[in-house]
């Protein structure tokens, strides 16, 4: 595998790919040429620090203020996914939102829907921003916009690429680009924010997101982003979405939540749990489920079982270990599922990556969170 490539397989690794299927195609989302590779994590997090110490390491005031700008369009093509283009047309001071964490690309003549778009951004790059737009020669200098020449960016990113020991191709803006969309998918994060992120727009999805506003997809970006940061869980097994009903009984409630995908999740919880998270419908909410408790069965029909969640989908990777076996699922808006099986079961199974299986678990194994 070439240094720096995602550590999940290719097709039929990459969800979405499974031919015949049905699932969307994940590729569609970014615009990197077909089998370009483009940093990872690791990767990233060096050139990340490369244009720090390149930025801070001369002794003129003028240039440092000079390369910091660089290392903001950095940041926020790394952050954001934006295309260099839409960074370098913004102004810092104006479309940079420290107080609600975002950043305001385009205007309204710009889009295909005239509205633009606003991302989300952590709260360490929302206070890294700051600093920097407190500093009255950065804010002189930049101006109105971020306007450099884009030929200069480019050439400025592909030197901290070389200077990593990277291939040049790493460090352009769109391998940046795709890494975030690579990276955004692999976080789970629902599709229809990962296209609004990157500025995209697939039709097939248009039906999912008509239950959500703009602030509710907004929270859900906020969620994630800060997640990412935080780095405290899990991104498998998630579900994040809005509460469609609640059914309360004498002892305990049954809560139904759909996801920006438009699958349905179903969970019973205690009426004491209910009210002590003030849960309600229209409530945004967390739903995880535990590895173990996931069922896979291989069958073409929907199968007749006492499990309420019920999703079809692709194996897109299989962990062998000695005496279990993962399994990665990956259902049609690209959420990814894990199962846990025991090595006799696997056997049993006969499944095999590309495969299209059943993934079920009960309402009592979901778990709710709120953030």
């Amino acid at each position: 595998m070439p240094k720096g490539t995602s550590q999940r397989p290719e097709s039929p690794g990459l969800p979405g790919t499974h031919a015949g299927s049905g699932f969307l195609n994940l590729a569609r989302i970014y615009e990197a040429p077909q089998g370009s590779q483009c940093p990872g994590p690791t990767e990233l997090a060096k050139l990340e620090a490369a244009f720090r110490e390149w930025a801070d390491s001369s002794p003129r005031a003028d240039i440092r203020v000079s390369r910091k700008r660089i290392l903001l369009i950095f940041w926020l093509i790394r952050s954001t996914g934006a295309r260099l283009n839409e960074v370098l047309a913004i102004n810092p001071m104006r479309d940079i939102d420290v107080a609600g964490s975002s950043v305001r690309y385009g205007k309204a003549s710009d889009t295909e829907d005239g509205t633009g778009r606003e991302v989300q951004i952590s709260s360490e790059l929302v206070a890294e921003i700051q600093a920097m737009l407190d500093d009255p020669e950065f804010v002189r200098q930049a101006g109105s916009s971020l306007g450099v020449d884009a030929g200069h960016v480019r050439r400025k990113f592909y030197e901290r690429a070389v200077a990593c020991g990277f291939p040049q191709d790493f460090g352009s803006p769109n391998s940046i680009r795709k890494a975030r969309a690579v990276e955004l998918i692999y976080s789970n994060v629902p599709l229809p924010v990962v296209q609004r992120i990157l500025g995209h727009s697939t039709p097939n999805l248009t039906a999912s997101l008509v239950a959500f506003s703009d602030e509710d997809v907004h929270e859900v970006a906020r969620h994630f982003i800060e997640r990412e940061s935080r780095r405290k869980t899990s991104a498998r097994n998630t579900f994040f979405g809005k509460i469609r009903a609640v059914r309360k009984g004498d002892i305990q409630s049954c809560v139904e939540l759909v996801t920006l995908g438009g699958d349905v999740v179903t969970t019973v919880i205690t009426n004491n749990s209910l009210k002590r998270m003030g849960l309600k419908a229209g409530s945004l909410i967390t739903a995880e489920v535990k590895a173990p408790w996931v069922i896979l069965q291989k069958t073409r029909t929907e199968p007749l079982c006492t499990a309420e969640n019920r999703f079809v989908g692709t194996v897109t990777q299989i962990l062998r270990g000695k005496l279990t076996t993962e399994f990665i699922v990956c259902i049609k808006d690209g959420t990814e599922l894990c199962s846990v099986v025991t090595e006799e079961s696997r056997r049993r199974l006969d499944v095999k990556e590309g495969d299209d299986v059943w993934v079920m678990f009960n309402a009592f194994a979901v778990i709710l969170h709120v953030d």
